[in-house]
This record gives structure tokens, sequence and C-alpha cells, in this order.
């Protein structure tokens, strides 16, 4: 039985890794005159575009298994101590 808490939980998640999506496809390209100042650096080489995409989306696949990881963690734990209260009166 899932509550609306959780529920809640769920969709912050997604719509924040929504709106980070969202800058990531709509943040502008660097220009060609200001990447060829920084090729030789390996900070360039580091953030070139593939790399950087397969790092994102993998940064933001561990970001999604550890919310959703988090969240049924916190379910479980609010659902005990609500069993807890009710057997405490119970009993």
């Amino acid at each position: 039985m899932r509550g609306w808490r959780s529920k809640l939980v769920f969709l912050l998640i997604f719509y924040f890794l929504g709106f980070a999506t969202a800058i990531y496809y709509l943040a502008p390209a660097p220009e060609n005159r200001s990447a060829r100042l920084f090729e030789n650096t390996s900070a360039f080489s580091a953030l070139k575009s593939d790399d950087f995409a397969q790092s994102f989306n993998a940064g933001l696949h561990k970001c999604v298994d550890f919310g959703k990881d988090a969240a049924w963690r916190t379910a479980n734990f609010i659902r005990e101590k609500i069993e807890e209260q009710r057997l405490g009166r119970e009993g």
C-alpha cells in the first residue's frame, strides 16, 4: 500500500530530473573559438560532448536509482513507525 507521501517523493524526484535534463539540453554549446583555446587542457578533453553525455546519463541513472532506494527505505520506515504506534495504542 503506497501512501500519498511516497507518491509525492517520486513525483518530486522525477520533476527535478526533468528540470535537470531540460537544462542540459537547453545549455548553449561552446563556440569554436573558445573551444580551440581550451583544446590542449585536460579539462577540455574530459568534457567532450559524447563522453560528457554518457557520463551525465550514467549520473542521472545513479541518481534515479538512489532516489528510488531512498524513497522505498523512507516509506518502509514510516510504515514501521505507524505500525508501532498503532500496536502501542491497541496493546
